[in-house]
Protein backbone atom coordinates (compact mmCIF):
# COMPACT_ATOMS: atom_id res chain seq x y z
CA UNK A 1 0.00 0.00 0.00
CA UNK A 2 2.92 2.48 1.01
CA UNK A 3 4.56 1.92 -2.46
CA UNK A 4 1.45 2.60 -4.25
CA UNK A 5 0.73 5.97 -2.51
CA UNK A 6 4.31 6.82 -2.77
CA UNK A 7 4.56 6.22 -6.42
CA UNK A 8 1.50 7.89 -7.19
CA UNK A 9 2.51 10.80 -5.09
CA UNK A 10 5.51 10.99 -7.43
CA UNK A 11 3.22 11.46 -10.31
CA UNK A 12 1.65 14.52 -8.52
CA UNK A 13 5.42 15.44 -8.28
CA UNK A 14 5.43 15.79 -12.14
CA UNK A 15 2.33 18.00 -11.85
CA UNK A 16 3.81 20.07 -8.77
CA UNK A 17 6.50 20.49 -10.50
CA UNK A 18 4.72 22.22 -13.96
CA UNK A 19 2.16 24.33 -11.58
CA UNK A 20 4.20 26.16 -9.29
CA UNK A 21 3.77 24.08 -6.48
CA UNK A 22 6.43 24.09 -3.23
CA UNK A 23 7.73 26.65 -0.78
CA UNK A 24 10.48 29.12 -2.00
CA UNK A 25 13.73 28.87 0.23
CA UNK A 26 15.81 31.01 -1.64
CA UNK A 27 17.58 33.95 0.51
CA UNK A 28 19.75 36.96 -0.57
CA UNK A 29 23.41 36.37 -1.30
CA UNK A 30 25.92 36.47 -3.98
CA UNK A 31 26.02 34.26 -6.94
CA UNK A 32 28.94 32.04 -6.52
CA UNK A 33 31.73 32.70 -8.94
CA UNK A 34 31.58 28.56 -9.16
CA UNK A 35 31.21 26.96 -12.57
CA UNK A 36 30.64 23.41 -13.69
CA UNK A 37 33.52 22.34 -16.79
CA UNK A 38 31.71 22.48 -19.98
CA UNK A 39 31.19 19.36 -22.58
CA UNK A 40 31.32 19.03 -25.84
CA UNK A 41 29.23 16.38 -27.08
CA UNK A 42 26.32 17.34 -28.70
CA UNK A 43 23.10 15.39 -29.43
CA UNK A 44 23.00 15.34 -33.17
CA UNK A 45 19.89 15.47 -35.24
CA UNK A 46 17.90 16.57 -38.91
CA UNK A 47 14.92 18.22 -38.75
CA UNK A 48 12.16 15.79 -38.94
CA UNK A 49 8.20 16.25 -39.77
CA UNK A 50 6.59 16.08 -36.48
CA UNK A 51 2.90 15.39 -35.61
CA UNK A 52 0.58 18.07 -34.90
CA UNK A 53 0.97 19.16 -30.63
CA UNK A 54 -1.93 20.17 -28.49
CA UNK A 55 -0.03 23.56 -27.83
CA UNK A 56 -2.38 25.98 -25.70
CA UNK A 57 -2.45 29.53 -27.85
CA UNK A 58 -1.63 30.82 -23.85
CA UNK A 59 -0.84 30.09 -20.60
CA UNK A 60 -0.15 31.84 -16.67
CA UNK A 61 2.65 33.87 -16.51
CA UNK A 62 6.24 32.66 -17.78
CA UNK A 63 4.32 30.54 -20.34
CA UNK A 64 5.83 30.36 -23.94
CA UNK A 65 3.49 28.78 -27.08
CA UNK A 66 6.81 29.05 -28.93
CA UNK A 67 9.19 27.64 -26.99
CA UNK A 68 6.65 25.03 -26.02
CA UNK A 69 6.52 24.12 -29.83
CA UNK A 70 10.38 22.88 -29.29
CA UNK A 71 9.58 20.23 -26.53
CA UNK A 72 10.06 16.82 -27.48
CA UNK A 73 6.46 15.01 -28.66
CA UNK A 74 5.86 11.60 -28.56
CA UNK A 75 6.88 10.60 -32.49
CA UNK A 76 10.68 11.50 -30.47
CA UNK A 77 10.21 8.68 -28.29
CA UNK A 78 9.20 4.93 -27.60
CA UNK A 79 5.74 3.73 -28.56
CA UNK A 80 3.72 3.93 -25.56
CA UNK A 81 4.99 7.78 -24.07
CA UNK A 82 2.58 10.03 -24.17
CA UNK A 83 3.12 14.24 -23.62
CA UNK A 84 1.13 16.63 -21.96
CA UNK A 85 2.17 20.34 -22.39
CA UNK A 86 1.96 22.71 -19.25
CA UNK A 87 0.61 26.66 -19.25
CA UNK A 88 1.40 27.02 -16.08
CA UNK A 89 5.32 27.17 -14.95
CA UNK A 90 6.61 27.13 -11.65
CA UNK A 91 8.49 30.17 -10.11
CA UNK A 92 12.55 29.54 -9.58
CA UNK A 93 14.29 30.81 -7.01
CA UNK A 94 15.14 34.18 -8.94
CA UNK A 95 18.62 36.29 -7.99
CA UNK A 96 18.49 34.63 -4.49
CA UNK A 97 20.53 32.19 -3.25
CA UNK A 98 19.98 30.36 -0.29
CA UNK A 99 22.98 30.91 2.22
CA UNK A 100 24.61 28.66 4.76
CA UNK A 101 22.07 29.82 7.29
CA UNK A 102 19.38 28.21 5.78
CA UNK A 103 18.50 24.52 6.62
CA UNK A 104 19.20 21.83 4.05
CA UNK A 105 15.35 20.64 4.37
CA UNK A 106 14.13 24.20 3.32
CA UNK A 107 16.31 23.19 0.39
CA UNK A 108 14.60 19.83 -1.30
CA UNK A 109 13.08 21.59 -4.40
CA UNK A 110 16.17 23.37 -5.24
CA UNK A 111 18.67 20.31 -4.32
CA UNK A 112 16.69 18.08 -6.75
CA UNK A 113 16.96 20.60 -9.46
CA UNK A 114 12.85 20.95 -9.72
CA UNK A 115 13.39 24.72 -8.81
CA UNK A 116 16.76 26.52 -9.95
CA UNK A 117 18.70 29.77 -9.40
CA UNK A 118 18.52 32.51 -12.07
CA UNK A 119 15.60 34.26 -13.64
CA UNK A 120 14.36 32.34 -17.36
CA UNK A 121 13.20 35.14 -19.83
CA UNK A 122 10.49 31.95 -21.10
CA UNK A 123 9.72 28.75 -20.07
CA UNK A 124 8.24 25.63 -20.94
CA UNK A 125 7.36 21.99 -19.84
CA UNK A 126 5.84 18.89 -19.85
CA UNK A 127 4.84 15.80 -18.55
CA UNK A 128 6.01 12.74 -20.16
CA UNK A 129 4.99 9.26 -19.15
CA UNK A 130 5.20 6.04 -20.54
CA UNK A 131 1.99 3.10 -19.96
CA UNK A 132 4.55 0.10 -19.79
CA UNK A 133 4.11 -1.79 -17.11
CA UNK A 134 0.93 -2.85 -14.97
CA UNK A 135 1.28 -1.32 -11.96
CA UNK A 136 1.40 2.26 -11.97
CA UNK A 137 3.45 4.32 -15.41
CA UNK A 138 6.90 5.79 -15.15
CA UNK A 139 6.70 9.41 -15.06
CA UNK A 140 8.99 12.33 -15.84
CA UNK A 141 8.88 15.85 -16.94
CA UNK A 142 10.59 18.04 -19.01
CA UNK A 143 11.23 22.07 -18.95
CA UNK A 144 12.99 24.40 -21.15
CA UNK A 145 14.04 27.31 -19.95
CA UNK A 146 15.66 30.18 -22.00
CA UNK A 147 17.74 33.32 -20.62
CA UNK A 148 18.65 36.57 -21.15
CA UNK A 149 21.91 36.56 -19.38
CA UNK A 150 24.36 33.96 -18.06
CA UNK A 151 21.74 32.66 -16.23
CA UNK A 152 21.71 28.61 -17.62
CA UNK A 153 25.56 28.59 -16.53
CA UNK A 154 25.01 30.09 -12.98
CA UNK A 155 22.19 27.70 -12.30
CA UNK A 156 24.49 24.34 -13.41
CA UNK A 157 27.22 25.95 -11.01
CA UNK A 158 24.56 26.71 -8.06
CA UNK A 159 23.08 23.30 -8.29
CA UNK A 160 26.41 21.51 -7.95
CA UNK A 161 27.35 24.11 -4.45
CA UNK A 162 23.97 23.06 -3.39
CA UNK A 163 24.07 19.15 -3.54
CA UNK A 164 28.01 19.83 -1.92
CA UNK A 165 26.47 21.12 1.13
CA UNK A 166 23.70 19.17 1.27
CA UNK A 167 24.52 15.34 -0.02
CA UNK A 168 21.96 13.80 2.78
CA UNK A 169 18.81 15.59 4.36
CA UNK A 170 16.20 14.11 6.76
CA UNK A 171 12.77 14.13 5.29
CA UNK A 172 10.60 17.47 6.74
CA UNK A 173 8.00 14.37 8.21
CA UNK A 174 7.98 12.63 11.11
CA UNK A 175 8.30 9.30 8.61
CA UNK A 176 11.97 8.98 9.75
CA UNK A 177 12.69 8.67 5.96
CA UNK A 178 15.33 10.60 3.88
CA UNK A 179 16.75 12.43 0.67
CA UNK A 180 19.97 11.54 -0.84
CA UNK A 181 21.65 14.03 -3.78
CA UNK A 182 24.54 13.67 -5.91
CA UNK A 183 26.23 14.88 -9.08
CA UNK A 184 26.71 11.52 -11.00
CA UNK A 185 28.47 10.98 -14.10
CA UNK A 186 26.01 10.75 -17.21
CA UNK A 187 26.11 11.57 -21.08
CA UNK A 188 28.22 14.61 -22.26
CA UNK A 189 25.14 16.54 -24.29
CA UNK A 190 25.05 20.00 -25.33
CA UNK A 191 27.54 22.82 -24.22
CA UNK A 192 27.49 21.38 -20.56
CA UNK A 193 25.47 19.34 -18.78
CA UNK A 194 25.31 17.34 -15.15
CA UNK A 195 23.18 14.23 -14.08
CA UNK A 196 21.79 14.29 -10.29
CA UNK A 197 20.90 11.12 -8.50
CA UNK A 198 18.04 11.92 -6.11
CA UNK A 199 15.99 9.45 -4.73
CA UNK A 200 13.65 9.86 -0.87
CA UNK A 201 13.65 6.56 1.58
CA UNK A 202 10.91 5.68 3.63
CA UNK A 203 11.57 2.02 5.56
CA UNK A 204 12.17 -0.28 2.89
CA UNK A 205 10.90 2.39 0.10
CA UNK A 206 13.34 3.87 -2.25
CA UNK A 207 11.92 6.29 -5.23
CA UNK A 208 13.97 7.97 -7.75
CA UNK A 209 14.04 11.52 -8.84
CA UNK A 210 16.70 11.96 -10.64
CA UNK A 211 17.42 14.43 -13.04
CA UNK A 212 19.25 15.87 -16.35
CA UNK A 213 20.37 19.05 -17.06
CA UNK A 214 21.86 19.97 -20.65
CA UNK A 215 23.07 23.69 -21.40
CA UNK A 216 22.91 24.71 -24.99
CA UNK A 217 24.10 28.71 -24.64
CA UNK A 218 21.86 30.36 -22.67
CA UNK A 219 18.92 27.41 -23.00
CA UNK A 220 18.40 24.51 -20.24
CA UNK A 221 17.57 21.55 -21.08
CA UNK A 222 16.11 19.51 -18.09
CA UNK A 223 14.64 16.30 -17.42
CA UNK A 224 13.22 14.94 -13.99
CA UNK A 225 12.58 11.44 -13.81
CA UNK A 226 9.38 11.70 -11.02
CA UNK A 227 9.14 9.48 -7.97
CA UNK A 228 9.55 6.28 -9.78
CA UNK A 229 10.80 2.73 -8.30
CA UNK A 230 14.57 1.85 -9.31
CA UNK A 231 15.20 0.79 -12.64
CA UNK A 232 13.95 2.87 -14.88
CA UNK A 233 16.94 4.52 -15.03
CA UNK A 234 17.70 3.97 -18.83
CA UNK A 235 14.65 6.21 -19.86
CA UNK A 236 16.49 9.10 -18.43
CA UNK A 237 19.22 9.52 -20.69
CA UNK A 238 16.92 8.29 -23.68
CA UNK A 239 14.51 11.03 -22.90
CA UNK A 240 17.30 13.74 -22.15
CA UNK A 241 18.80 13.20 -25.78
CA UNK A 242 15.21 13.25 -27.09
CA UNK A 243 14.38 16.85 -25.56
CA UNK A 244 17.78 18.10 -26.63
CA UNK A 245 17.27 16.90 -30.67
CA UNK A 246 13.57 18.13 -30.93
CA UNK A 247 14.73 21.75 -28.91
CA UNK A 248 17.88 21.66 -31.28
CA UNK A 249 16.05 20.67 -34.74
CA UNK A 250 12.90 23.02 -34.06
CA UNK A 251 14.51 26.44 -34.12
CA UNK A 252 17.27 28.44 -35.17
Amino acid sequence: MLRTVLRRLGAAGAVCLVAACGPSTADPADRSADEAVPSTAQATGTPTTRKPSAIPATGGTGYSAALSARLVTTDGLPPGFSVDIATVMAPDAGRQRPGPEVPCTDMIPLLSANRLTGAPSAMAAATVSSGEGSDYPWVASEVLRTYADDGARGAMADLRTFIGRCPAVASPGQDGGSYRFAVVPGPRLGDESMSVDASTTSGSITLEWDSILVRIGATLVVVHEQGNEPGGDDHLPRLAEAALRSYQTTGP
